[in-house]
């Protein structure tokens, strides 16, 4: 049986894992610019839902 995610953390263990596994994010993550590629990276989100928050954030 599987794990499940940290607390408070979505359903992939990191960045690598969502855009591997997540078409979504990873189409997203590679439309925004390097600086916000850069800071998706440094957040780490583990689903979209947090990428965006981070991109909103850092918009």
């Amino acid at each position: 049986m599987a794990e499940a995610p940290a607390p408070g953390r979505g359903q992939h263990l990191c960045l690598t894992d969502l855009l591997d596994q997540d078409t979504s994010s990873y189409e997203f993550f590679y439309s925004q610019p390097d600086a916000v590629q850069q800071k998706i990276r440094e957040a780490d989100p583990s689903s979209f839902e947090e990428m965006q928050d981070t991109v909103a954030a850092f918009s």
